[in-house]
């Protein structure tokens, strides 16, 4: 039910055929909302707790339910993509999205709120897949570079903008509505796009790829377990204090990948439709680009997540001043993300490690102006600003590149392997460098925050100094 060619009338240089600008537009508006709602519930989580007196454990849930459930199914919803047609998955998902996100803001207990926040979640899922497979599909040449481009700052932009709006959000308060604007400032928003998405969205055509015909549902149950049982300890293990049951759900996630892995495998040679095509993990570059994709999306969530943690805990920052301290992050991202390619040519090799450097000497430049417990200075700023530029030059040619050479029957299997990459990055990220830096809390107050805030920065440059020599280890032919 996708379009396996490009769609008729247009341009086979799809930069220079303004009918897809539109299209890019409308696709990528869609994945910015939804990445918002990743990390913009996170400044919200303490006015959410008291306005509905919910629980620590039931807090969580909230902010986390969004998370585990677009996690779990985004491989899933790629090759609903291929079944159904990208333009159907793509307006059912943001329609699933827009519907539980009225319902979100409208929620009357933390019950209600984390049911609709993982019927949010499945709407991500089904929605965020599409955006790659239909640039894939739909953009061809140069103007694929360019769309791919924009699609990585707006991916890896969407952490940093979330904790800005969020914090805009619930200090306005309005009409004393306190968090509930940060659920519903989607609705208007998806109601928008998907009127223009049925607009300006290419129709599907009637016949399925063949190797889309049918759904692994034992593929899709062995996926769904083992990212469940690797994410639900990421997220909430460092809450409960890290118990037993976290590490074994941990070690048996391992088991249930490999049995994944061999299930798909032994189906791919049977003739089967796997969910993820083997050939597409045999890409050249891909099994690279998947660990610098998971290194880069990790520091740059461990980064947030840990910085935030200082802002508001150690120097007791409101949620706009917390969230806003990150635009200059978010921007430069965005700039860099969008304009590397028209960099000289002899610099290219070079831009992902030095981008991965880079993102090193800002995280232990950003540590060490923090170091005295207080705010930072022109220092901390300009370390967020290399840190932003770092990154994107880490993120986007990597990204880019894994999906140069990816063939359009195969855009669905790449889409949603590098969309669970992103994703699973990002928690791993949280995770490790979340309980590093609250290991290191042994009592209140703003040195010891900072103390441990350093020690984090220490091991995100770590982080980086490993993606930057990922590349320098090649296997023989």
């Amino acid at each position: 039910m996708t379009t396996t060619a490009t769609s008729p009338g247009l341009s086979k240089d799809g930069g220079t055929d303004k009918r897809l600008r539109p299209l890019l537009g409308v696709v990528l508006a869609a994945q910015f909302m939804a990445l918002l709602d990743t990390f913009i519930v996170n400044v919200a989580a303490p006015t959410i707790r008291t306005g509905l007196g919910a629980s620590g454990a039931a807090l969580q849930l909230v902010v986390a339910g969004y998370t585990i459930t677009y996690a779990v199914l985004l491989i899933t919803g790629a090759r609903l993509g291929d079944l159904l047609g990208h333009r159907r998955a793509y307006l059912g998902g943001l329609a699933l999205f827009t519907a539980s996100s009225l319902a979100c803001g409208l929620a009357g207990s933390a019950g209600q709120l984390i049911a609709f926040r993982l019927a949010q979640g499945a709407g991500a899922a089904l929605l965020i897949p599409q955006v790659l497979s239909l640039i894939q599909r739909h953009f061809t040449g140069e103007g694929r570079v360019r769309a791919l481009g924009a699609y990585s700052a707006v991916l890896a932009t969407g952490a940093a903008a979330g904790q800005v709006v969020g914090g805009v959000l619930v200090s306005a308060d309005l009409l004393g509505t306190g968090w509930r604007p940060v659920f519903l400032v989607n609705v208007p928003i998806g109601l928008v796009l998907l009127v223009l998405g049925v607009r300006v969205l290419p129709r599907d055509r009637h016949d399925a790829p063949a190797h889309a015909r049918g759904l692994d549902l034992v593929g899709l149950v062995l996926l769904a377990a083992a990212v469940s049982l690797l994410t639900v300890p990421l997220v909430l293990g460092q809450e409960q204090g890290w118990p037993a049951w976290c590490w074994a759900s941990l070690a048996l996630s391992a088991v249930v990948f490999a049995a994944f892995r061999a299930y798909e495998a032994g189906l791919a040679r049977r003739g089967g439709a796997p969910l993820i095509a083997p050939r597409v993990l045999r890409i050249p570059g891909m099994g690279l680009a998947v660990v610098r994709i998971a290194v880069a999306m990790g520091v740059n969530a461990g980064f947030l997540f840990a910085m935030t943690l200082h802002f508001q805990g150690g120097l007791a920052y409101g949620a706009l001043r917390a969230g806003l301290t990150f635009a200059p992050t978010a921007v430069v991202f965005g700039v860099v993300g969008l304009t590397w390619r028209r960099w000289p040519a002899a610099l290219r090799r070079a831009l992902v490690p030095g981008g991965f450097l880079i993102s090193a000497a800002s995280a232990l430049a950003s540590g060490w102006a923090l170091r005295d417990g207080h705010s930072g200075g022109p220092l901390m700023y300009g370390a967020f600003i290399a840190l932003g530029g770092g990154l994107a030059l880490a993120f986007s040619p990597v990204l880019t590149g894994a999906l140069a050479t990816v063939r359009q029957e195969d855009a669905a299997d790449a889409s949603g392997l590098l969309a669970t990459v992103t994703q699973l990055g990002q928690l791993l990220g949280v995770a490790t460098f979340g309980t590093l830096f609250l290991s290191r809390l042994t009592a209140p107050g703003s040195q010891v925050s900072a103390d441990a805030l350093w020690v984090c920065a220490l091991a995100l440059a770590v982080a980086s100094i490993m993606g930057a020599s990922a590349g320098l280890v090649r296997r023989p032919r």
